[in-house]
C-alpha cells in the first residue's frame, strides 16, 4: 500500500525528482514480487517436502516393525523421551532388561525404555525394531510428515519475501548513497563561491 500511495502522491508532482519515481516503483515491484513469489515458493517447497516426507513415511513403515517383548527384570526409573516423534511429549519410562523375538524368528534380549509405571518380571510391552530385530524408532506418521511440509513450506514463503525485501533496501541504500554522492559534488563544486557578495551576478 505505501508504494501505491507512494506513486500516487508523486503523480504530477513537479518536486518528484527522477529517483524518487524510481524508489517508488521499485517499491511496487517489490511488492507484486512478494504477492506472487511468495507463495509459488512456499507451494513448491511444500509439495516436495511432502513428497519426500511421505516417501520416508512409507519406506519407515515398511522397514519398522512392531514386536511384544517380555520384561526380565527392571533396571531403573527416569523421566525421557524415548521417542521425539510422539505427541504425547515426556513419559514416565522405566529401563527394563527384556526379551523379544524379531520378524525374521530371532530371540533377542538387551536394555530397553518400557512406558510402564511398575514393571515386573513376564509383563508384557511393545517396542519397535527392524526387520532383525534391532531397536529403533517409531515411525513417522503421515500426519506429522504433513505438518513438517507444511511449516517447510510457510518458512520457504517467508524466506522467499524477505530476500526480495532485503533487495529492494539494498537497492534503496546504493541509490541514497549514489544521489549523497552527487550532492557533494555539486556542494563542492558551488563552495568556493558559497557566500560571497555579487557571485552569479
Amino acid at each position: 500500500m505505501r508504494a501505491i500511495s507512494g506513486l500516487w502522491r508523486w503523480r504530477g508532482n513537479p518536486l518528484c525528482r527522477p529517483t524518487d519515481l524510481a524508489e517508488a516503483w521499485l517499491a511496487f515491484a517489490a511488492l507484486l514480487l512478494i504477492l506472487v513469489a511468495a507463495p509459488v515458493a512456499g507451494r513448491v517447497a511444500g509439495g516436495a517436502a511432502q513428497d519426500a516426507l511421505q516417501r520416508s513415511v512409507r519406506a519407515q513403515h515398511e522397514t519398522r516393525h512392531t514386536v511384544t517383548a517380555t520384561v526380565v527384570r527392571a533396571l531403573d526409573r527416569s523421566l525421557l523421551d524415548a521417542d521425539p516423534e510422539t505427541s504425547s511429549g515426556r513419559d514416565l519410562r522405566t529401563r527394563v532388561l527384556a526379551d523379544w523375538t524379531a520378524p525374521d524368528g530371532t530371540a533377542h534380549r538387551g536394555t530397553v525404555l518400557a512406558s510402564l509405571r511398575d514393571p515386573e518380571q513376564g509383563e508384557r510391552f511393545a517396542i519397535w525394531t527392524d526387520r532383525h530385530g534391532l531397536l529403533v524408532a517409531r515411525p513417522l506418521d503421515s500426519a506429522t510428515a504433513s505438518t513438517h511440509a507444511v511449516l517447510a513450506g510457510v518458512g520457504a514463503a517467508l524466506l522467499t519475501g524477505a530476500v526480495v525485501e532485503a533487495g529492494r533496501r539494498l537497492v534503496v541504500w546504493r541509490m541514497v548513497r549514489r544521489r549523497y554522492a552527487r550532492w557533494d559534488q555539486a556542494w563542492d563544486r558551488a563552495g568556493p563561491d558559497w557566500g560571497r557578495t555579487g557571485t552569479g551576478s
